[in-house]
């Protein structure tokens, strides 16, 4: 299992990178913040890829969070051709912990890389 690095500063074209979101796509902190400037995030846009990256919504409860989760792994195993860099997401001001959100990311394809965080509970 491949780990994600800890700081993300550029991607190479075939990678994506995965953050956090709110569901009205107001990054303004965080990876988000750095997904908008970095890496093709859409102001207004909470879900999905665009660009090189992909939101998930984190900030609506852990139901929502759990239906991102699948959504996402979909789009990983429809999309082997791209190297994904999964964040720990929900993990920093929507507070949920590793273990609670890890969980929801069980069966990710190989060409996603987990956050360290994750691993124990994959």
């Amino acid at each position: 299992m491949e780990i994600t690095p800890d700081v993300v500063v550029s991607l190479r074209a075939d990678e994506v990178f995965v953050f956090g979101s709110n569901a009205a796509g107001q990054h303004g902190g965080g990876a988000a913040r750095v997904a908008h400037e970095r890496f093709g995030a859409v102001w207004g846009e909470g879900h999905g890829h665009h660009g090189q990256s992909y939101a998930i919504d984190t900030m609506s409860g852990l139901d929502v969070l759990t239906r991102e989760a699948r959504a996402f792994i979909g789009f990983a195993t429809e999309h082997p051709d791209l190297h994904v860099l999964l964040t720990p997401v929900g993990c920093g001001i929507a507070g949920y912990t590793p273990e609670q959100v890890a969980v929801l990311f069980a069966g990710v394809p190989e060409n996603v890389a987990v956050p360290a965080s994750f691993v124990p509970y994959l």
